[in-house]
């Protein structure tokens, strides 16, 4: 009886099948979430009785490998091997091809290999199963096999990369991340199963993991504030006790937000016909941003319960604050408050799984030739999977991306004339980044192609009213744009009356710079805040 309850979703060991139907939580999740508390136990006995002052860097190796690997196959059984071949392929083509080259070679067979994985999931083996699955892990090894092929590659051929990169920050950053040599097998497969991240990472330099794992020190991010913070308590080790109990209060009250509230909001509303129908518009907004709201706190639940892991082993520490305090962020994947308080779509990326965000900012944005944001995504599309919402948040989140920077960049400077002006800048910009942002997401929760181009159609639908308005300010730019060209035209037959007409006009298309004496006109007339809200509904719509 019990083998016909057990979910066919999952493929690990069905020995909390008892709790699993106590709780009405789905196996694979309960195996998760339980692997990943016993990984935090196992993390204080790590640090504290395999200190790399009681015990040798092989050690330390082969003990966080063997339970990593426990954990891989306590929670997807066979399936685990995957990442054992996935690891071993990647590392024969580091040894047997040149390291001019390694990079690519891993780029393409790691992610080969996980696209492979996805599809034969997804469309093989069950479609729709959006909970933990084996290929999870295997993003993040992903993510560590490509980052250390790139680290190796640049820590060869460091002066050309140098030459490359002009700014000295990027330099550094380069000679932070960078490996000058291969690493043993036991190395290599410690860095990608340890069983601190093997089930929901996060990615880190491998530096900066031999390091945690041979007591060394790490090179911290945030060089110019550790450099002066450390004076202070240089030498000493500090404790993660306190930021661990933090961050496992910080889960347990998303955790419940999520279990309490998620359904109570289900994203499937956006797309019912009779909610559609009979919903006013800002409903249906509203609605829109509540129902995504609640679904970020799972993410905060896994991501900052991996953080906590890796901390109570004594990695993550990131130097001290000015004020003397340590910093235990250098692996941290999310900011919680810049998130929900973010005012442009940089900003909420910026602190969204920060650690992908680095992986694909050194693999493809620093070294893409040409259109460096569209192949960072569609890289980011490709790494997520197979289901179609993917491909479809993040190519929207192509143009939303290089809308947000044009309005940010036309709009920003006239709105920095006074404090009030600035706050309302803020509030229009954190609504408009809220809706954008859920606007673009919906498909990545959807996942299908039909359920999305619904969301899609009912959203362009319902917004037709506000396409009235959008025509309005479209047309008064138009005007504006030729009474730009009336004055430039003016300037140039030397007619200074009939310019005096275009001066305001004027003002709306030179930068910043060239209208400091006349902000505050410029701000009490042309640009209220009314129009830029158009201008940035406008901008959504797209």
């Amino acid at each position: 009886m019990a083998t016909e309850t057990v979910s066919p979703a999952c493929t690990g060991s069905s020995l909390l099948q008892p709790i699993s139907e106590i709780i009405n939580l789905p196996l694979d999740q309960v195996n998760f979430v339980v692997c990943q508390l016993c990984a935090l136990l196992t993390a204080f006995w790590f640090r504290l009785y395999l200190h790399p002052k009681r015990s040798s860097p092989f050690i330390r190796h082969v003990v966080a490998t063997l339970l990593g690997l426990y954990f891989a196959l306590f929670c997807f059984g066979w399936y685990a091997l995957h990442f054992l071949v996935q690891s071993g392929l990647t590392y024969g083509i580091m040894i047997l091809t040149g390291v001019e080259h390694m990079h690519k070679y891993c780029l393409v067979v790691a992610l080969g290999y996980l696209s492979f994985c996805q599809i034969t999931r997804v469309y093989v083996f069950d479609y729709g199963m959006y909970s933990a699955d084996f290929t999870g892990p295997m993003m993040v090894i992903t993510q560590k096999i490509t980052s250390l092929a790139f680290e190796i590659h640049d820590g060869r051929f460091i002066r050309r990369v140098y030459l490359l990169m002009s700014a000295p920050q990027h330099m550094y950053l380069l000679w932070l991340v960078s490996c000058r040599r291969m690493p043993s097998l036991l190395e290599y497969f410690s860095y990608n199963c340890n069983f601190m991240g093997i089930l929901a990472g996060p990615t880190c330099s491998y530096n900066d993991y031999i390091a945690f794992i041979e007591g060394g020190t790490c090179c911290h991010r945030d060089f110019e504030t550790s450099r002066k913070a450390c004076g202070k308590v240089k030498g000493s080790e500090p404790s993660p006790n306190t930021v661990v109990v933090q961050k496992i209060a910080t889960c347990f009250f998303s955790l419940m937000v999520f279990l309490l509230v998620c359904k109570v909001f289900p994203v499937e509303r956006n797309i019912d016909d009779d909610f559609i129908a009979n919903t006013p518009f800002y409903a249906q907004v509203v609605y829109l941003y509540l129902s995504m709201l609640t679904t970020r706190p799972k993410y905060y639940f896994v991501w900052t319960l991996a953080d906590a892991i890796n901390n109570a082993a004594g990695f993550g520490f990131n130097g001290y604050n000015l004020d003397g305090s340590p910093r235990w962020d250098l692996i941290s994947n999310l900011r919680i408050q810049n998130i929900e308080l973010a005012t442009s779509f940089k900003v909420f990326l910026d602190n969204w799984n920060i650690q992908t965000a680095h992986w694909l900012k050194r693999v493809c944005y620093e070294r893409c030739p040409y259109n460096p944001t569209a192949a960072t995504f569609i890289l980011s599309a490709m790494w997520h999977g197979a289901y179609p919402g993917y491909y479809l948040t993040f190519l929207t989140g192509i143009v939303v991306t290089l809308a947000a920077r044009a309005v940010r960049h036309n709009v920003r400077p006239y709105f920095q004339c006074s404090p009030a002006h600035k706050l309302l800048y803020d509030v229009i910009t954190w609504a408009s980044t809220q809706i954008a942002i859920c606007y673009t997401v919906v498909p990545f929760v959807l996942l299908s192609v039909g359920p999305s181009i619904k969301f899609y159609r009912s959203v362009i639908g319902s917004a037709c009213p506000l396409d009235v308005l959008s025509r309005k300010f479209r047309s008064s730019v138009f005007k504006i744009t030729q009474a730009k060209r009336n004055l430039i035209s003016c300037r140039r037959k030397g007619n200074r009356g009939l310019c005096a007409v275009g001066v305001k006009t004027q003002l709306l298309s030179q930068p910043l710079m060239k209208a400091q004496s006349t902000r505050g006109d410029l701000c009490a007339t042309h640009l209220s805040g009314y129009s830029i809200l158009l201008w940035l509904i406008q901008t959504i719509q797209i």
